[in-house]
């Protein structure tokens, strides 16, 4: 049975939201606004927002007074993270800001369908749940995270299933990265379809 949430009283749980700029992936460096959307039944065990996980420990947000906050940080691009923002409805959200003419990026497991409509769809997938079929066609971004050797074989298995535009990053789990950014080095350099994702983020030390 399905867990996802519609969400139609113009509100949507909120661990935070802040301008920033997104350190990883195809869009790295650019200047965004980040809503992270609370909720996850994925429990991936090396998450860095284990507490956005239990939305009922985050306030419920208007979503018109989110869309107005974005709108005055004039950098016109939001990310819309969790969590798993697809556990819930985000059409709302998603049609308010492309009325204000803010391109959306959407980070997910693909879990859930997306109910929504976005510019960007990142799908990062992971072993604790499968992902929707709708996934693979809506990638615009393959994002896999490399915490053992295996997972490059596991990369390997989705990225034959994305469409033929996606483009593909392989990033190595944070707390593992000298252990696993040389071999993912070495990897891309041996299949040259793949791209790294690195964490600018917390290099430069940066929310």
């Amino acid at each position: 049975m399905s867990n996802q949430v519609n969400s139609s009283i113009s509100t949507l749980p909120i661990m935070e939201h802040f301008f920033s700029i997104q350190g990883e992936g195809f869009h790295s460096g650019r200047a965004a606004y980040f809503i992270r959307i609370a909720g996850c039944d994925v429990g991936c065990v090396w998450c860095d927002v284990k507490e956005s996980w239990n939305a009922e420990k985050h306030e419920h947000q208007l979503i018109e007074e989110l869309v107005k906050t974005v709108k005055e940080s004039n950098c016109g691009f939001c990310v819309i993270t969790g969590g798993e923002p697809c556990m819930y409805d985000i059409s709302e959200l998603t049609d308010k800001l492309k009325n204000e003419g803010i391109e959306i990026a959407l980070e997910t497991s693909g879990c859930y369908k997306l109910i929504g409509n976005v510019d960007w769809y990142c799908f990062s997938p992971k072993k604790f749940k499968a992902p929707q079929e709708e996934a693979y066609k809506k990638a615009c971004e393959l994002k896999v995270i490399i915490s053992h050797s295996s997972d490059l074989a596991w990369a390997e298995a989705h990225a034959n299933k994305v469409n033929s535009s996606c483009k593909l990053f392989l990033q190595a789990e944070w707390s593992k990265q000298e252990q696993f950014l040389p071999l993912i080095i070495e990897y891309v350099k041996e299949n040259p379809k793949w791209r790294i994702s690195i964490q600018t983020h917390k290099h430069m030390d940066i929310r």
